[in-house]
């Protein structure tokens, strides 16, 4: 079996925004890079 080699891609924000939105069942965090 052949090793496939990925490449890691970091990315580095500066700006970014979290939504994070708390109900009763579940909690949901959404995040937006500008």
């Amino acid at each position: 079996m052949a090793k496939v080699k990925r490449k890691k891609v970091k990315r580095h924000i500066t700006k970014a925004v979290a939504y994070i939105k708390a109900t009763f069942n579940n909690t949901t965090v959404t995040i937006t890079d500008l």
